[in-house]
């Protein structure tokens, strides 16, 4: 990560990386995409997973190459792969509440020690398609992963009966990636983009811990390098290998 990138995700709690993918890669993804997800679907939000195992180019996306160097300085050398899944949503797909935050649950925190970042769960999203201004999708409350005071957040802002100007809804390209710590107050507004937001969550653990009660299981997938089994060894304290 270069050092304004490390200034922007302790600050905000998030990140977005642009052109993570490239055409090439979209389109494979989005044509594996159009043909679980055909349009004659009448839902108008769908959540599935895991995407990981969805073919080569959904699993090579837990260690892309662009990724990995952003894992091991957020998460550290012995990450591991939690759970994934997508969510596709039409316009008038519907909203998820305001959740997580420090100490909301076991695993989401963040720390902060010489230098170095520390993350719990942690989440890569690939975005499939764009998300414009006032699009709707991801939202989150920037610097609230370092908040004391997140249970005075109102409950009528968590459950956007009211807006509130310290709620943010990032713009991200087709192809780009955004990252964000489970510590982070975050959730999601109702789609109104004319078009289909397509995002795929790869949400990663260090080595030592897990929220998923499921662990990944190396047999659903083809052909894994040894990177990608070791991300997907469930979790340990004992000897566990660098994933590099």
């Amino acid at each position: 990560m270069t050092p304004e990138e490390k200034f922007q995700f302790d600050l905000q709690g998030y990140l977005v990386v642009k052109d993570v993918l490239s055409a090439i890669e979209l389109e494979e993804l989005s044509s594996e995409a159009d043909r679980r997800y055909p349009d004659s679907n009448a839902k108008n939000k769908y959540t599935d997973g895991p995407v990981s195992t969805w073919g080569k180019p959904f699993q090579n996306l837990m260690d892309h190459p662009k990724v990995v160097p952003y894992l091991i300085d957020l998460i550290g050398p012995y990450f591991r792969l939690d759970h994934d899944y997508c969510i596709f949503m039409r316009e008038g797909g519907g909203n998820l509440n305001l959740h997580g935050g420090e100490g909301h649950e076991g695993d989401h925190w963040y720390k902060y020690r010489d230098g170095v970042m520390k993350n719990g769960l942690t989440v890569f999203a690939y975005n499939l398609t764009p998300v414009n201004a006032g699009d709707g999708g991801f939202v989150c409350i920037p610097g609230s992963h370092k908040s004391n005071f997140i249970a005075d957040i109102p409950k009528e802002v968590v459950k956007f009966e009211r807006p509130a100007n310290y709620v943010v809804q990032p713009e991200a390209g087709a192809g780009d990636l955004v990252i964000f710590t489970e510590s982070l107050v975050h959730g999601t507004h109702a789609w109104k983009g004319r078009h289909e937001r397509r995002s795929l969550l790869y949400k990663f653990s260090p080595g030592h811990s897990s929220w998923s009660k499921n662990y990944p299981d190396s047999a659903q997938y083809v052909d894994l390098t040894e990177r990608q089994r070791r991300i997907l060894l469930p979790p340990s304290i004992g000897a566990r290998p660098k994933v590099l």
